[in-house]
């Protein structure tokens, strides 16, 4: 079994430009190969920033016609190595797209794919606005994919904030939880680093986040600072707001140490909520 693993995160700045995009996504994971990366992840909207919909759909195709997933497909091959597009638009039904992670292996298979489950529709201080779910199509399972040494937790940017998620997944063995994220500048300088340690730490977990960084065509300002945690809340590697490659060694044997000797995974209980400790049934207590 493999022990360890070396793993690679790449930070972008991604704009409307689909080919100038995959040309960045090219560019930094045969650098990140080059540093002997196995595993290399990309952030959230890898392909393409554009809220415009009427744009968006009209650039976003279906999975199997994507000239970008054909490339990512070959690179993984070409250069051997677990390539983890942190997210990519895919055209789906009812006009909309998909959130969509891809996990492809050295054998330009695709091994996972996982839809972004919770959309980001909120209206922040300063006149941001988002409504992700205006133009995606929310998914609705949660995916784990066998990597080597261990197995991989897949999520996306705004479903750091549902810890329960991460629960799901560890409790079904991943001891790496994949965040690729486009977080905003405001919520990441306040959150970002706080949530993902949370996550590793309370999950046992290796947290391999990879982000956008700066500010993007599309006007959208992004936070950055990809990182690699430890299950120990541990920051191994971190970047800064530029367009960059971190790197780090993970070794699969810290998530069982970790997992031993804090064994909250094993003390989970189920328990009633104060709804029905009442005496008071789910929908009326909606009311």
């Amino acid at each position: 079994m493999t022990q360890t693993l070396s793993v690679a995160l790449v930070q972008m700045r991604s704009g409307r430009d689909i080919d100038a995009n995959v040309a960045a996504i090219d560019r930094l994971t045969r650098e990140a190969a080059a540093k002997g990366a196995r595993y290399v992840q990309t952030p959230e909207n890898s392909t393409i920033m554009d809220e415009d919909k009427a744009r968006l759909i009209a650039t976003t195709p279906a999975e199997d016609q994507s000239a970008a997933l054909a490339a990512f497909r070959d690179l993984a091959h070409d250069l051997r190595i677990w390539l983890h597009i942190g997210s990519m638009a895919v055209a789906v039904d009812g006009g909309k797209v998909a959130n969509r992670s891809l996990l492809i292996t050295p054998a330009g298979d695709i091994a996972a794919r996982y839809d972004k489950i919770h959309m980001f529709d909120v209206d922040l201080a300063g006149g941001e606005s988002y409504r992700e779910s205006r133009n995606i199509e929310a998914g609705s399972t949660a995916v784990i994919a066998e990597i080597p040494g261990g197995r991989l937790g897949l999520t996306i940017c705004y479903d750091l904030r549902f810890p329960a998620l991460y629960r799901v997944l560890a409790q079904a063995g991943a001891g790496m939880l994949a965040v690729p994220a486009a977080f905003t500048r405001k919520t990441g300088e306040s959150h970002w680093h706080i949530l993902l340690r949370a996550r590793a730490i309370e999950n046992g977990a290796y947290v391999l986040a990879a982000a956008q960084g700066g500010r993007h065509d599309n006007g959208r300002e992004t936070y950055g600072h990809s990182l690699i945690i430890a299950p120990n809340g541990e920051i191994l590697a971190e970047a800064g707001i530029d367009p960059c490659v971190i790197t780090a060694n993970i070794n699969w044997a810290n998530v069982s140490d970790f997992r031993e000797s804090i064994p909250s995974l094993r003390h989970d209980r189920a328990f009633t909520g104060p709804a029905e400790a009442a005496g008071v049934g789910r929908n009326e207590a909606k009311r």
